[in-house]
């Protein structure tokens, strides 16, 4: 059986480094025919659904959805468990993602980011974390969505460390809607954490014939208080979380 699923793997990635090529010359043929780079980026984040939702199926996802995937724009946060995280919470959602600035320099993936909406950010650097948060103030006050990992990192524990607010800042004082969605993986290997690397965390993962993955679209937070933005957010998430691993078992 590992034979098997070292194969399945390396077919998967093969599949998906030739998608994500394919993608990539995609975005570059249709550079040539919009000058407007708001253009440009709206055609990238709509081609971004259509090839997340054909990697699902070769990636074998198996995705229990709970609740209504927002429809308007606003600040879309969630817990962090993977780089996989975005994929499946955007699978419908057309939203830029906040990324961390590595992601910028992997092959291939970081050029395509980078033409599809991706803002992103270097955590520990004040004057990149400035400039995140006006590019997402910018995106918000023109009516378009932001994806937030607000931890700031993955992890496996059973519910949220704390939320790092500067998003929260942005919504509170522009008044837009914060929307809290609570993600996590069947078997915890899924995560990436600690030192782990794209090519053998995704040859581990991608091993199995399925992923197990739930995600739950929970209630929108209207308030002008930032403390409230991120404890409701985080209460509504952590319950999603428990009630996750107690229906998978994972935990009493």
């Amino acid at each position: 059986m590992a034979v098997i699923g070292g194969l399945l793997a390396l077919g998967r990635l093969f599949l998906f480094i030739l998608i994500v090529l394919f993608f990539f010359c995609l975005l570059l043929v249709i550079s040539l025919f919009y000058q407007s780079k708001e253009k440009k980026l709206e055609r990238g984040i709509l081609l971004r659904r259509f090839f997340i939702r054909i990697l699902h199926r070769i990636l074998g996802s198996k995705i229990t959805v709970y609740g209504k995937e927002p429809v308007n724009s606003g600040l879309i946060v969630s817990n962090h468990r993977s780089y996989f995280d975005p994929m499946v919470i955007l699978k419908n959602i057309l939203a830029s993602p906040v990324g961390k600035k590595e992601v910028a320099s992997w092959p291939l993936i970081g050029n395509v980011c980078k033409t599809t909406g991706v803002i992103f950010v270097k955590r520990e650097n004040k004057a990149s974390r400035d400039q995140t948060l006006n590019e997402v103030s910018s995106v918000l006050e023109n009516g378009f969505s932001i994806y937030n990992t607000p931890e700031g990192t993955t992890h496996i524990k059973p519910t949220t460390i704390n939320f790092k607010p500067g998003a929260f800042n942005i919504a509170a004082a522009l008044g837009v809607p914060v929307m809290p969605v609570a993600i996590d993986y069947k078997n915890l290997d899924d995560a990436w954490v600690g030192d782990d690397t794209f090519v053998p965390h995704f040859l581990k993962c991608f091993s199995k014939w399925s992923t197990e993955i739930k995600v739950s679209y929970l209630n929108p937070i209207f308030s002008d208080n930032v403390e409230e933005l991120i404890s409701l957010s985080k209460n509504q998430i952590d319950q999603e979380l428990i009630r996750f691993r107690k229906d998978w078992n994972l935990i009493d």
